[in-house]
């Protein structure tokens, strides 16, 4: 799964379902590649490569919710590298491996929706000084989330100090 997005596809029909309170103006007011490139910006100094799970085949068992392993290519300016985390799912899992290299990224709003054949994730994130709202668009919802993240990620990197 490559995670470098190109573009996003004019959505057809516009979102299904309200989008988070806090971006309803901006959507009102502006087009909808406007939108993608203020919230899913699709350049940064951090990108996400492969992401697998690596013990997608265990199966579930009697005693709950276990962590999965997770394993991820990260680019990081120049420095690319691959990563693991064990964690109850792939947001956690990517946020985890982001703070294992720096990246304070707390998430503090989460909302995904489908929208015909894709779906769009928001979310907003914090790194203790500021908070961003950010987009993921992908047909799969568990790229549309980690989209989402590295966005988010992206948006408070390039945040002037």
């Amino acid at each position: 799964m490559n995670h470098h997005r190109t573009d996003l596809p004019e959505p057809s029909p516009r979102f299904c379902a309200p989008l988070p309170r806090a971006l309803r103006d901006d959507a009102q007011t502006m087009s909808w590649s406007a939108f993608a490139a203020r919230y899913s910006p699709a350049g940064g100094p951090l990108q996400l490569g492969t992401w697998t799970c690596d013990d997608a085949h265990r199966p579930a068992t009697r005693l709950g919710a276990q962590p999965r392993s997770f394993r991820a290519t990260l680019a990081l300016g120049d420095r690319v590298e691959t990563v693991t985390a064990a964690a109850s799912g792939p947001v956690a899992a990517l946020t985890a491996m982001l703070y294992d290299r720096g990246i304070c990224l707390e998430m503090t709003g989460f909302h995904q929706l489908r929208s015909g054949e894709h779906t769009a994730t928001f979310v907003q994130g914090g790194d203790g000084r500021r908070h961003e709202w950010a987009m993921g668009w992908a047909q799969d919802a568990t790229e549309s989330a980690l989209r989402a993240v590295i966005a988010c990620a992206n948006l408070l990197l390039s945040a002037p100090a």
